[in-house]
């Protein structure tokens, strides 16, 4: 069960945006990963709760961020409902996307799940809801996904592959890098994997 932290900080600027301590693994129905995140200071700044089948589709999604909080799920497309902490602003929302994103790591490692992407296969076309900080506003974007490389590393516990992928944004066609080992991910714009306490693990 890999357990760790990554900080976060703006893509743009670098400015620090706190950090996420996880633990993460797969299971008999597919793979979880649970979040708490704190802010530079060190104070509680939210949580992330993602459950994927064994096709990578979004189980169940909890956030918890600016005092919101979003439920959602694969259904018809994706399903949420996002809420303040008293509940008199609950909205529901619906999209014909592929996945949630946002800016935890959970949602690259799960993204890649759904692909399954090989290094031979032409880039593929997602639609996403992204959940954007600090409050959650859903946000539906539209994405390109292309596995450019696979190279296994000798460590002291085996070889591990590292894939890297190339992630473009249809509306800007802006373009970043993503590596990811099993399921972690090691860096990509605004992520950093600052601590790790166990190997990633293998998907089947």
């Amino acid at each position: 069960m890999p357990r760790g932290r990554y900080s976060l900080h703006d893509p743009h600027d670098h400015t620090p945006l706190g950090e996420e301590h996880f633990h993460c693994a797969p299971g008999p129905s597919g793979w979880r990963y649970v979040a708490q995140r704190t802010t530079p200071s060190g104070d509680h700044a939210g949580s992330v709760d993602l459950a994927l089948d064994d096709l990578g589709r979004p189980l169940r999604l909890e956030l918890h961020a600016g005092g919101w909080q979003v439920r959602g799920a694969a259904l018809d497309g994706v399903t949420w409902v996002r809420t303040d902490p008293t509940g008199s602003h609950a909205a529901e929302g619906n999209v014909r996307a592929h996945a949630f994103t946002g800016s935890s790591p959970a949602f690259l490692v799960a993204l890649t799940r759904l692909l399954r992407l090989t290094p031979r296969s032409d880039a593929t076309r997602v639609r996403l809801v992204a959940f954007t900080d600090p409050v959650l506003a859903p946000l539906t974007v539209d994405q390109s996904w292309a596995l450019v490389n696979s190279e296994a590393h000798a460590t002291d516990n085996g070889p591990l592959t590292v894939d890297e992928y190339q992630v473009s944004a249809l509306d800007t066609g802006e373009r970043h890098t993503v590596h990811i080992a099993g399921d972690v991910v090691l860096a990509a714009p605004g992520i950093e994997l600052e601590d790790l306490q166990d190997p990633p693990s293998a998907f089947t």
